[in-house]
């Protein structure tokens, strides 16, 4: 089984082999294309998963790109409930596939209450209740887009290489500890209130930009490697 996990920026991918991750990797999107002689040295996958929220333009280009097995890629959409977990969305397909993915993964690990972040680009925020319902959830920008948002829009706010410090005293350390503080802040005031609700819950951290958000994170956490090509895993040996 391939899952691939192509977001705003990266495309992440693994080769699944009874069960086990064989082969893994990441790629800039603009880059995807250059995956073709590496998917070609793997055995043909018996299903093909994909999570893209990447765009039109994205699907055709890898449609093309896995055109080389006879297998038709299976690209997810969110549904009204899915290996336990149930979308509290109005319209559930407006829920991204890559949050819905990250979802299950966490309710496969968890069967309990829990904050599901995922920082990237953007930086998602989503509750589980401890019966597998997804309470609803916020998105932020990522801390890298906060920073550019900033110098783009500001004149006099100029991003540059900035550290993070208690008590920023130039203008770039000044940009850099907002934007930590930002999303530290969402994540905190997230579990909160998640705890207000439903008493014992765990946080669940994943995503290439998550790093740094968890250095000085007074939340207790679960760090879990990848979540969405794991819920994508879940997702293909249940509905196999």
């Amino acid at each position: 089984m391939l899952l691939l996990d192509v977001g705003n920026s990266r495309c992440k991918w693994a080769h699944v082999v009874a069960g086990h991750w064989a082969q893994r990797g990441v790629i800039e999107n603009a880059a995807v294309e250059s995956l073709l002689p590496v998917f070609a040295g793997l055995p043909p996958p018996s299903r093909v998963l994909v999570s893209n929220v990447a765009g039109a333009s994205m699907t055709a280009r890898l449609r093309t790109l896995l055109s080389l097995w006879s297998c038709e890629p299976a690209f997810i959409t969110a549904a009204a409930e899915q290996c336990g977990v149930r979308n509290g969305y109005r319209s559930p397909q407006q829920l991204g596939s890559d949050r819905w993915a990250a979802l299950v993964g966490a309710w496969q690990q968890e069967r309990g209450a829990c904050l599901v972040v995922n920082c990237g680009t953007a930086t998602t925020l989503d509750s589980l209740s401890g019966e597998g319902e997804f309470m609803g959830g916020v998105i932020v920008p990522g801390m890298a887009l906060m920073c550019e948002s900033l110098s783009n829009r500001a004149a006099q706010l100029q991003a540059g290489d900035g550290a993070v410090r208690d008590f920023p005293l130039n203008t770039a350390d000044a940009i850099a500890s907002g934007a930590l503080r930002a999303t530290q802040g969402a994540i905190m005031q997230q579990f909160g209130l998640l705890q207000q609700r439903c008493g014992l819950a765990r946080c669940i951290v994943s995503g290439g930009a998550a790093e740094p958000a968890v250095a000085q994170l007074t939340v207790p956490y679960l760090w879990v490697d990848e979540l969405v090509l794991r819920g994508l895993q879940v997702m293909g040996e249940n509905e196999a």
